[in-house]
């Protein structure tokens, strides 16, 4: 059932009381799963220093017992750090989808509640209370874009959802991974552990699990000379590697980008045949080298004096 939840109008009898904290339970409908131990401590302090500037907001779910509508940050601050045995407080009549939706609501406008967690409040919101995409996204204040943005991440596999939840990985990492399937996604969490990937380096990832071929055939430059080609026969094509291949392969290719950039000549090819996948790379004998690179410093001189 939707309602008009900012336009609700208070009763005569909504006036604060002081309620023995021993007989409030948190609200059911209570999206944040995670509550910063730090963040409550500074919350306490707050508390101690100024008092409690605005009450919690109850509802009376059985005579003499009551469950947090808003304000269970403020309930478990004074609980847990303080020890309150009694709590300002506003008691409210108000139904199961009203107390729903003032909890996600009140959650939702809080800046440090997790992605995941708000995807899910968004959820909550919609099946329990029929409101769509554009309803929620006019309650708190948002596009409905960035409202259907949220909710994909609940698309994502649980283990990525726990990664985000607990910031192992950031929000635009975990969209990333929106097109993979489980086993991909988890490889691809891996990953990012275990080389402590960035978002375009994650992104970068995906993509060359979801399009191998293009990855591994990079197109040619403009004004790149291409060598001799016989016209009679088609370029091959790479076969396509599976997700674990491919995260090996770009592992190797992430080292010898690091080989590279310490300056030694390296390179690197591919190669399929008989069903084995080759990884070639060419490290040039170093007196060779220095050779090479001195002849390729003397050509200049000995074309200027040739002309001279």
């Amino acid at each position: 059932m939707a309602f008009n939840f900012f336009n609700r109008k208070k009763s005569d009898d909504e006036t604060v009381k002081k309620l023995p904290t021993d007989a409030i339970v948190p609200n059911r409908f209570q999206p944040r799963k995670v509550f910063q131990e730090e963040a409550l401590n500074e919350l306490a302090l707050t508390i101690k220093q100024h008092g409690l500037l605005q009450p919690i907001v109850v509802r009376e779910y059985d005579p003499g017992r009551y469950e947090i509508i808003a304000g269970e940050r403020r309930f478990r601050a004074v609980t847990t750090q303080l020890a309150w045995t009694e709590i300002p407080a506003i008691v409210t009549t108000m139904a199961d989808d009203e107390s729903a939706a003032m909890a996600l609501i009140e959650n939702l406008q809080r800046a440090d509640l997790s992605p995941i967690e708000e995807a899910q409040a968004y959820s909550d919101l919609m099946s329990q209370n029929a409101i769509t995409q554009e309803g929620i996204a006019r309650r708190v204040g948002k596009s409905q874009s960035f409202v259907a943005n949220k909710l994909r991440l609940l698309k994502l596999s649980q283990p990525v959802q726990a990664a985000i939840m607990n910031g192992s990985i950031t929000e635009r990492q975990g969209r990333a991974m929106l097109k993979l399937d489980d086993h991909q996604q988890q490889d691809v969490l891996n990953q990012i552990a275990a080389d402590r990937l960035n978002v375009k380096e994650t992104e970068a990832l995906v993509q060359s699990i979801l399009a191998p071929a293009e990855a591994d055939e990079p197109a040619e430059e403009q004004g790149d000379q291409p060598q001799a080609k016989t016209p009679a026969k088609k370029p091959r094509r790479r076969t396509a590697l599976n997700a674990d291949t491919r995260v090996a392969v770009n592992t190797i290719k992430k080292s010898l980008k690091m080989v590279q950039q310490a300056g030694m000549d390296a390179s690197m090819r591919e190669e399929d045949a008989d069903g084995v996948h080759r990884i070639i790379i060419e490290i040039p004998d170093q007196q060779q080298a220095e050779v090479t690179k001195k002849a390729a410093k003397a050509q200049p001189k000995a074309t200027k004096a040739a002309k001279d």
